[in-house]
């Protein structure tokens, strides 16, 4: 299945939002891949960035965000019970607010791979014998 396939299969209003959805998140990781995970549509740079679905009555945004104070005050009024994220399709979408943890997430997954990257240079060689 393909992101496009997985938004074709919803009604035309939650198609728009989900539209717009993708069109922010792209914006905000753009060297990021697209993909569908777990039957839902993702971003992937190094690691998965964020998911995105539709459901009954709200988008739902994973994972929840941590590490900046300001983004999970305000994400929180959004928090599901596992901490990820609930948009009612009864409310205004907040696309600026998806945006900007989609950027965090994607600084986050940057500053963690060159993170890796340099463990990985400092490591010395196995030793055989």
């Amino acid at each position: 299945m393909t992101v496009d396939e997985y938004i074709a299969g919803f009604p035309e209003a939650v198609q728009v939002m989900l539209r717009q959805v993708r069109a922010v998140v792209r914006a905000a990781a753009p060297g990021a891949e697209e993909i569908i995970s777990y039957r839902m549509p993702a971003l992937r740079q190094h690691g998965v960035l964020v998911y995105y679905a539709a459901f009954k009555g709200h988008i739902g945004f994973y994972p929840p965000i941590r590490g900046c104070a300001q983004l999970e005050r305000a994400a929180a009024p959004f928090a599901g019970e596992k901490g990820n994220l609930r948009f009612p399709f009864t409310e205004p979408i907040p696309y600026e607010l998806i945006g900007q943890l989609t950027a965090f997430r994607a600084a986050q997954d940057r500053a963690k791979a060159m993170s890796m990257a340099a463990v990985k240079r400092k490591t010395p060689p196995m030793q055989t014998g």
